[in-house]
């Protein structure tokens, strides 16, 4: 198929680039401030999708032309950068409207996608579990219900104006007017396959917290930052998890809970989260909040940057606001400046420690600063842990057993039958006490 009638003929609910030749487009606003350079998150969201990238533009205006996005003569120019590199598509770093797509499509010849598309398509990609695939799902059908007249080259077709064909038995009796056009019937469909996804993810939402609930009485962290900050590697230097990690955006979509022994019988249930990234798009974080209840529950916050990036200061910042999205931007955490064996910058790294001055320098690749942050992690277990004297039957094993595991014994001394036990104890684990034991009794 010729390229120059591409927007005449190919489907637009296709985003996939794996293996396609791209050009990356950006439009910046005339006032911006342009740190490093503007296309490299996109360049490495387009090879994390598999494409190779073939040519860039960039051009500074004030607003997104509403025709086009781009100006007429920078239209052009992507065309011609396009036909002398033998691209297949054309990747725009800013949001683009449907008629926007249309337009860009009809003059270059080629297949375009904004951002959010080329991040759903990676996640498309990486989805592994059903719980992934669901939620990948049903964040591509939202971002497609609203666009689909522009999307579908058959959605002008009308369907059910009467007669014998087969569009008219689609249009039934009792429809009004000329019958429902074909858009009014995707819809439908869109609208019917969002509400089952919804219902099966929001079973899965259920079970996922009545797990996060059950471990309660442990005290949990949760690793969350910035994509391809280093998550994944922390992940198996701290638990040996055995977890992929590859030099790509987004490699963890499902989260990874394991065992942390900080040694003296403490351990921390430490879970691996999906990274974030700017502009990320809301309905994905919809989608995605039950891979994220581990964040949201969490006793701790690993917040994991990487000191490496010219631009780990607006990262660090998107994280946040991202938690903040979630419900939880007032959770305790621990910022972590990883990759330190790889900071070639040392005025940026300053920079850093100056905004960020409780930070923890670590590297999840050499392990240098490991030890601390077990210390940290500790001291934060500690400090919520509150002095009680408690008194428990002493034939209740499983409550000793408990209070064994999960608080520490100041002193012990037993009376008439009961044990009282001077402890050191966290909240939470008070808590399931009280559901566990026969009768305990606070002194």
């Amino acid at each position: 198929m010729a390229k120059g009638t591409f927007a005449q003929q190919a489907p637009r609910d296709d985003f996939s680039v794996r293996r396609e030749r791209a050009v990356l487009v950006g439009v910046l606003d005339n006032g911006a401030e342009v740190i490093g350079d503007p296309l490299a998150e996109l360049a490495e969201l387009a090879r994390s999708a598999g494409a190779e990238v073939v040519g860039r533009a960039v051009q500074k205006r004030r607003g997104c032309d509403p025709a086009t996005c781009v100006g007429k003569g920078k239209l052009e120019e992507i065309r011609q950068r396009a036909d002398a590199a033998d691209a297949d598509v054309i990747i725009f770093n800013n949001e683009l409207s449907p008629s926007q797509i249309r337009e860009i499509e009809k003059a270059t010849g080629r297949k375009v996608l904004d951002r959010s598309e080329l991040i759903l398509d990676i996640f498309a990609t990486r989805a592994r579990t059903t719980q992934a695939r669901l939620q990948v799902e049903l964040a591509q059908l939202e971002y497609t219900a609203p666009r689909l007249r522009g999307m579908w080259t058959h959605l002008e077709r009308i369907a059910g104006a009467g007669g014998a064909s087969g569009a008219g038995v689609v249009g039934g009796i009792g429809t009004r007017g000329p019958g429902e056009t074909q858009i009014e019937i995707d819809r439908r469909i869109v609208d019917r396959r969002v509400a089952f996804l919804k219902r099966k993810l929001e079973a899965i939402d259920r079970r996922k917290l009545r797990e996060v609930r059950a471990r309660r009485e442990h005290f949990t962290a949760s690793l969350v930052g910035y994509t391809n900050a280093g998550k994944s590697t922390l992940m198996n230097a701290l638990t040996g998890a055995g977890a992929r990690v590859e030099n790509l955006l987004f490699m963890t979509l499902d989260t990874l809970t394991r065992r942390w022994e900080l040694g003296s019988g403490r351990c921390v249930l430490l879970s691996d989260t999906v990274g974030f990234i700017r502009d990320l798009p809301h309905h994905l974080v919809a989608s995605f909040r039950a891979t994220l209840e581990e964040a949201i529950h969490a006793d701790l916050l690993l917040h994991v940057a990487d000191a490496s990036s010219p631009c780990a200061d607006e990262q660090i910042e998107v994280v946040k606001g991202v938690l903040e999205e979630l419900g939880a931007g007032d959770k305790p955490a621990l910022l972590l400046l990883n990759k330190m064996d790889a900071v070639s910058d040392e005025g940026l790294l300053t920079i850093l420690r100056q905004n960020y001055p409780d930070a923890l320098p670590i590297s999840a690749l050499t392990g240098a600063g490991l030890d601390r942050l077990r210390d940290a992690v500790e001291a934060q277990m500690r400090g919520e842990r509150q002095r009680l004297t408690l008194s428990v039957c002493a034939t209740d094993g499983k409550a000793l057993g408990f209070l064994e595991r999960f608080a520490d014994v100041l002193d012990r001394r037993y009376d008439n039958g009961r044990a009282i036990l001077d402890v050191l104890i966290p909240p939470r684990a008070l808590e399931h006490l009280h559901t566990i034991a026969r009768d305990v009794r606070h002194i």
